[in-house]
């Protein structure tokens, strides 16, 4: 798989100041597509609508606190950060993007660049197979161990912390440190 973030590919300690967390979440389990609703107004089912409060609580309790959230605007990508946001002390803004639904990591990539250098972490709350696309390109560092475990798969409600250099517009493939993964079965 070949994933197109930039003009350049980074080594994966990068050039630029460590520093930048970027923490992707994968929306809580959603009921099963059905045709009379559309894919976008899926909402969570029992089992997202109780793992959605404990990825809140790992992020409280992990360390690595968002300083900003963008989020999918489809129901089940709110519902899951609003069920999530609770756990947090003074949970950060959420921004709803269009551009978030359903995409690939190339357009998740250009909507992180254009965040602020100001903002040391970045929350992404979004959707496969995009959101593990993009974790298993960014991530060319990291305990082996948890480099298989993105590059296996990303679980719903689960959390990848990503350790990049450089700042949100040089992401590109391999330009990334995994530095924790998580999911509701851990």
């Amino acid at each position: 798989m070949s994933l197109e973030y930039g003009s350049r590919r980074a080594s994966p300690g990068g050039d630029g100041a460590a520093g930048f967390r970027l923490l992707l979440v994968r929306h809580a389990k959603a009921v099963r597509k059905d045709r009379r609703i559309d894919d976008f107004d899926r909402e969570l089912s029992k089992r997202g609508r109780g793992d959605a409060p404990r990825t809140g609580r790992w992020l409280a309790e992990s360390g690595p606190r968002p300083d900003f959230v963008l989020c999918s605007p489809s129901r089940r990508t709110r519902q899951t950060w609003r069920l999530a946001a609770p756990a947090l002390d003074d949970p950060p803004p959420v921004v709803y993007d269009d551009r978030l639904y359903n995409a690939p990591p190339s357009k998740l990539v250009s909507v992180l660049a254009e965040r602020d250098p100001g903002l040391r972490a970045v929350a992404l709350v979004g959707h496969n197979p995009g959101i593990h696309e993009l974790a298993a390109g960014l991530c060319g560092s990291g305990p082996s161990d948890l480099l298989e475990r993105v590059r296996a798969g990303f679980p719903t409600s689960g959390v990848v912390v990503i350790e990049v250099s450089g700042g949100w517009e040089r992401l590109s493939p391999g330009s990334g440190r995994v530095i924790a993964c998580w999911s509701p079965a851990d």
